[in-house]
């Protein structure tokens, strides 16, 4: 329809939008939609999207998950409580991380800069002084009067958040790491012979562990006890959860194994190295090979492939270690009914990047891949996604993975190539807060902006609907080209060597991009 559009419609590729306007025009651009639609009821989506303004945030970011959840139509894994949370939210099928590894994504979705302009491709540096001095989410939610807190890994701990997770910057108060996460690549597997191994596959008996723990199971603990010390409090939250499962090594409490009879493992639908597949595009999986389980397998380099029943062994234990962490975000999802906060907090799951588990014959991440870059997201957002019937009860009980398996449908589930780069704009917008601008071609001297537009627009079909008619939305933005989904990939060499999974930024010699529609996916280098 004419008149809703600003002249000229910008591009939607590369994040690019027209700067956020304020709420009380964005809530009358959204009564613009309604009467377009002539939806009955449509007032009341106005209403809620102003009782959003101020209302919490509750981070969770998970390490390593591929989207092997119920919620996903996984039929395998046991994954009740993170499907619950599914079924009262907007779920993405198709969102993507910028670069398949721990420190260079989170980098990048906290600040909604990509990994080409935080210059962070590895672990070495520190964005604020190798880059610019680029805001964070976390950050600009604080300096909009909200509590800001880390638990677990959020940022990736060392150089590249400056030995602090970026503390005082983004966080209110000193960030929590469990105190047993030292241990982590520590010898704490118990091998047959009764001795104990660094290894991949890694069940346990968590009595017998460092402090009798683990590190997801302190995350929640003190996630929870900040929970409980901000339901007194008057002052808005948010508050970041990092889980380390289904991170290597595989450690988890053993119990968690007899969800996953050996029997039942199948090896990946497409388990050998494709004959044309270029060099420069596998990766050799070196942090697996240096396990100590893995290494006593001989494994030729690079292409020589695992032993079928130890593939079984992987993907066995990678699903009980998801089975695992699905306990641990049910604990603390039930602690927010607890506490009374669940109909006052939103509620945004995602992972860092996928993980490969055989597929064409490639384990961990390093790729750029679907199975490394594609990655659960879903969005919990109180008077929006959740249905009326919930909310008047208790949202979130917890479902025990032993006994419970519902496969609860998504409230809403949305089939567009989304970015995790676009998680700043996107929370901001949530929260009522302005949504930072669009960044210039060259943003290096701009501390706010993103280069990710926010995606709540796809939340609701009918807007959706709206879109296809005449390439504009009810908020005023406009879109003219197919979503588009980039990820990206360093490699030191066009073949597989000792460094190809994690090179320096030194050795970096080749940058491989992939790109992602909904139909299509065009990897280059």
């Amino acid at each position: 329809m004419p008149g809703l559009c600003p002249s000229p419609c910008p591009p939607r590729g590369g994040g690019h939008r027209p700067q956020a306007r304020p709420r009380d025009m964005a809530a009358a651009a959204l009564l613009r939609l309604c009467l377009r639609l002539l939806a009955a009821g449509c007032v009341l989506a106005v209403e809620a999207a102003r009782r959003r303004d101020g209302m919490n945030v509750l981070f969770i970011v998970v390490d390593d998950l591929r989207p092997v959840l119920g919620c996903y139509g996984d039929t395998l894994v046991k994954s009740p409580n993170i499907d619950q949370l599914a079924s009262q939210s907007v779920v993405f099928n198709d969102a993507y991380a910028q670069q398949a590894v721990c420190a260079p994504s989170r980098v990048s979705f906290l600040t909604g800069r990509r990994p080409d302009t935080t210059r962070l491709y590895d672990f070495y540096s520190y964005w604020r002084v190798h880059a610019g001095n680029y805001s964070t989410m976390p950050q600009y939610f604080k300096e909009n009067g909200y509590m800001t807190m880390s638990v677990g890994k959020v940022f990736h701990p060392g150089v590249s958040s400056n030995y602090s997770d970026d503390y005082p910057y983004s966080w209110s108060i000193p960030p929590f790491h469990p105190s047993t996460e030292k241990y982590e690549n520590d010898k704490t597997c118990r091998g047959k012979d009764g001795r104990l191994y660094v290894n991949l596959v890694c069940p346990v008996d968590v009595t017998e562990m460092p402090g009798g723990t683990l590190p997801d199971i302190q995350t929640t603990e003190e996630a929870i006890r900040l929970l409980n010390v901000m339901k007194t409090k008057k002052q808005k939250f948010f508050l970041a959860v990092g889980y380390h499962k289904p991170h290597i090594p595989l450690r988890y409490p053993q119990e968690f194994l007899k969800l996953y009879p050996l029997e039942n493992i199948t090896l990946a639908p497409d388990p050998w190295v494709p004959k044309k597949l270029p060099s420069v595009a596998y990766n050799p999986w070196m942090d697996i090979r240096q396990r100590d389980d893995v290494k006593a397998l001989n494994v030729s380099f690079p292409y020589g492939p695992l032993p079928d029943d130890f593939q079984r062994q992987i993907r066995q234990s990678y699903y009980a270690a998801v089975s695992y962490l699905d306990m641990q975000v049910g604990l603390l999802l039930n602690a927010l009914d607890d506490v009374g906060l669940a109909s006052s907090t939103m509620v945004v799951f995602t992972a860092d990047h996928g993980w490969s588990l055989g597929e064409h014959g490639e384990w961990a991440k390093y790729s750029n891949f679907d199975v490394a870059t594609r990655v659960p997201l879903m969005f919990y957002v109180p008077g929006m996604t959740a249905s009326a019937a919930s909310r008047r009860g208790r949202i979130f009980p917890y479902l025990d993975p032993f006994s419970h398996n519902l496969g609860l449908v998504p409230q809403g589930q949305s089939k567009k190539v989304v970015e995790l780069v676009s998680l700043f704009s996107t929370l901001a917008e949530l929260a009522g807060l302005q949504v930072p601008p669009v960044c210039p071609e060259t943003s290096f001297h701009v501390a706010l902006c993103t280069e990710g537009a926010s995606i709540v627009q796809y939340f609701n079909s009918s807007e959706e609907k709206v879109e296809m008619e005449d390439g504009c939305d009810g908020t005023n933005r406009c879109h003219t080209e197919e979503l588009v989904a980039f990820s990206q990939y360093p490699r030191p060499s066009d073949t597989p060597q000792w460094n190809s999974d994690k090179p320096k930024l030194k050795d970096i010699r080749i940058m491989g991009y992939s790109m992602r529609t909904i139909d299509y996916s065009s990897p280059k280098s």
